[in-house]
């Protein structure tokens, strides 16, 4: 039974330095294996200082760039399968604003499940995914969860069993894990100085390519405006 874990890098805010909104995720078969294994590495490969943090993210200053990229090559060796969406926040359609504010909650749902529709079609019965916890403004979580399983189910198999649930990030190696992947994958599309390494580091791991959302969406409605008005 396959397990799938998520997490973002990024805001979608306008205001900071930050071009790329990233979800980054993994399929594996074995999470107890990966969880321990991850573990053990932060525990004895990380400085003394950060080994009893209870999470050590991708974005952590403490780290070199040399115990970076060691630690991304760890994570491709595990038996992990990513899968990744993003967007350019500046392509953020109008639809997801009322009264210009912006309706995060309902944005995110929809980029979590255009990411989870790249593993489909799938012949397992059960589909379960774990996202780190995060503030839905504008829905409730048992919102979000109902309108992810009202999209999966009829792309699943028949009586098939959905489990979505948010879990800290600091309780969960995993979804840890998933913050490396989207942390490393942020960085390449940021082009930060590191950031060729790091998508060439995991780039064997990656199923498909990764899904922009909204791409080229303001000069697409121009477009069909500048057309409706010529016509």
């Amino acid at each position: 039974m396959p397990y799938i874990f998520l997490d973002e890098s990024g805001q979608f805010g306008k205001y900071d330095n930050e071009k790329y909104f990233v979800v980054g995720s993994f399929i594996v078969g074995n999470p107890r294996r990966t969880e321990r294994q991850f573990h053990s590495w932060y525990r004895s490969r990380f400085p003394k200082k950060l080994r009893c943090q209870p999470e050590i993210k991708f974005s952590e200053i403490k780290i070199t760039e040399k115990l970076r990229l060691k630690t991304l090559r760890f994570i491709a060796n595990l038996d992990v399968r990513i899968n990744y969406s993003f967007l350019l926040k500046q392509n953020i359609p109008d639809d997801y604003r009322q009264k210009d504010k912006l309706q995060s909650g309902l944005l995110y749902t929809n980029i979590i499940g255009e990411m989870l529709e790249m593993y489909l079609p799938v012949t397992d019965l059960e589909f379960r995914v774990f996202c780190d916890e995060r503030h839905l403004k504008g829905i409730k979580r048992s919102e979000f969860k109902k309108l992810l399983i009202a999209r999966l189910l009829p792309q699943l198999p028949h009586n098939s069993i959905i489990q979505i649930e948010m879990v800290s990030s600091a309780q969960n190696a995993n979804i840890q894990i998933a913050d490396w992947i989207a942390g490393a994958l942020a960085w390449s599309l940021e082009g930060k100085p590191l950031g060729k390494d790091c998508c060439a580091i995991l780039q064997n791991n990656i199923l498909k390519e990764g899904k922009e959302l909204f791409k080229n969406y303001w000069e697409n409605k121009f477009l069909k405006q500048k057309t409706q008005s010529d016509d």
